[in-house]
């Protein structure tokens, strides 16, 4: 089981049809006459991701980091191609997406969990954990309209990693909140990849904090990958061509 393969891109392109307004793009849905420019985000990409494998994604802006992560996510899929993705995954991506403002953080975490495919004895296995960690106090039994930015955020962090995954997504997201909260983040991260079982697949800028959590990395240019081995050596080449 420990050499499975959970993640495999064979192939992947990923286009999007950038339209000149939002009108244009609505109109583009009934008729293939309406111009547009191209963007292949990832071209003819190919990879596979083991079990318990840690791995860091490079690249400078438009490199097609975030684009990869959406669709191991799901919430993109590739034009061409074929992406496998075998585990429950939790993304630490847009922390305070798929939230109900209406609705209190404690119903947010039982959605949330829900949408993981967590059943009811799961979440509420996992619901003191995830209520110690967010340290949001009394409001998690307000509605998350009175909440600020940064406490979505921590209760969406806490949520995601607390949420038992088979495979971890992590995009810049260790910079939620204040510098203690950015500690207890970082050992949360680390306390999982403890688990041998567990996959990260990690986007950052930090270098440091890539060789901190990976041992493997892959160097993306405008969708395509220019090198993927040791994560010092990954370290050193893309260092080498920035």
């Amino acid at each position: 089981m420990e050499n499975e393969v959970v993640v495999r891109f064979d192939n992947v392109t990923k286009l999007y049809k950038l339209y000149k307004s939002s009108r244009a793009r609505f109109k583009g849905l009934f008729s293939k006459k309406v111009p547009y420019k191209e963007n292949r985000a990832v071209k003819n990409l190919s990879f596979e991701v083991r079990r318990g494998e840690s791995v860091a994604l490079f690249g400078r802006n438009g490199a097609g980091k975030s684009t990869i992560l959406k669709m191991v996510t799901g919430v993109t899929f590739p034009t061409e191609g074929e992406v496998y993705v075998n585990g429950k995954v939790s993304a630490l991506l847009e922390l305070s997406a798929g939230f109900d403002i209406e609705s209190t953080g404690r119903e947010n975490i039982s959605f949330k969990c829900s949408l993981m495919s967590m059943n009811e004895e799961e979440i509420k296995a996992v619901e003191g954990d995830i209520i110690k960690f967010a340290d949001i106090g009394d409001y998690i039994d307000q509605p998350l309209r009175s909440y600020s930015s940064g406490m979505k955020a921590r209760l969406g962090f806490a949520i995601n990693v607390n949420a038992q995954p088979d495979i971890l997504i992590v995009d810049e997201a260790l910079s939620v909140g204040d510098k203690a909260f950015q500690k207890k983040c970082k050992d949360k991260v680390a306390e999982i990849m403890a688990d041998e079982d567990v996959t990260l697949l990690f986007v950052t800028h930090s270098l440091t904090t890539a060789q901190d959590f990976c041992s493997r990395g892959i160097v993306l240019e405008k969708g395509t990958k220019l090198f993927d081995g040791p994560i010092e050596e990954a370290i050193e080449f893309y260092e080498a061509k920035n």
